[in-house]
């Protein structure tokens, strides 16, 4: 392949890292399929390619469609609760498959996406992430843009309805993280429940790989003993620090100095509201460079 479409498929390869990452929920996954598009890229006729980005894509996202129908095979069948690969990075950088707005990469929106079919997610991300429009949209998915405005329609409102959404000010929800941070490396368990909401929930992922919550915990109560028990267990082998996941603070649980558990939490005026803890090693070792 030649240098200027090297250099042409390069330009784009963030854009389209993005919109698999957001379709599939890991890393591994949205580059291999980036690397699909890329020997497709070298085949193509370039001739007949009118517009770069929307051919890339638009082979993108039909990859991560095919790709995603097999991994939600694989998925009904994982031990436990699936939760999406962590984005982590240094507080103040960005993950580099951060788009525009940061809620658009979130964990809690990610969770939500993995509930709606392969066609239904790429029209919702095409559309309410990366702006594209109805008729492109219906291109790129082969379907008639009526049909298209549905898929939207209906995952849009599943999203609304599902995703939980509050709106603290940055620096409180920082705030709370670190109070969360002390209370549970204390274990302190009137601490701890304090800062938690009365209905807060709890995901954890452990892959049938470490220990982790076989269901989805709910309540201030079970949760803050859980945090309890684990500071009671490990004492001083445990550390907690801040970190970028997918786009927002953060927490990372250190266990003798190693990355344990990484922590996406949605924050509100009346405290913790969700907390999705991902303890699957499969998914930790990019994170190992945080701390």
């Amino acid at each position: 392949m030649n240098a200027d479409l090297l250099q042409r498929f390069e330009s784009h390869r963030r854009r389209l890292l993005s919109v698999a990452y957001r379709m599939l929920g890991t890393r591994d996954d949205a580059e291999d399929v980036v690397q699909d598009v890329w020997l497709r890229w070298g085949e193509a006729d370039h001739a007949a390619i009118a517009n770069d980005e929307a051919w890339l894509v638009s082979v993108t996202t039909r990859a991560s469609i095919d790709r995603l129908r097999a991994l939600k095979v694989q998925r009904a069948a994982y031990p436990g609760i699936w939760l999406p690969e962590p984005l982590v990075a240094p507080l103040e950088d960005q993950p580099d498959l951060l788009a525009e707005r940061a809620d658009d990469l979130s964990m809690a929106l990610l969770v939500v996406l993995e509930r709606l079919g392969p066609e239904e997610r790429a029209a919702f991300l095409l559309r309410q992430v990366f702006d594209h429009d109805y008729p492109d949209i219906a291109r790129v998915l082969g379907k008639s843009e009526a049909a298209v405005r549905q898929l939207v329609h209906r995952a849009k409102s599943r999203v609304q309805e599902e995703q939980p959404r509050f709106e603290v000010a940055p620096e409180e929800h920082r705030d709370q993280l670190q109070r969360f941070a002390t209370a549970a490396r204390g274990g302190d368990l009137g601490q701890i429940m304090a800062l938690l909401a009365p209905d807060v929930t709890l995901r954890g992922d452990g892959g049938g790989r470490v220990s982790s919550v076989a269901k989805v915990l709910v309540g201030a109560d079970r949760i803050a003993r859980l945090f309890h028990v684990v500071a009671r267990r490990l004492g001083d082998r445990l550390t907690y620090a801040m970190a970028m996941v997918n786009g927002v603070p953060g927490l990372v649980r250190y266990l003798d100095g190693e990355v344990e558990t990484v922590f996406s939490i949605v924050t509100s005026a009346e405290g913790i509201q969700a907390v999705y803890a991902v303890r699957n090693p499969d998914k930790l070792p990019r994170s190992t460079t945080v701390a």
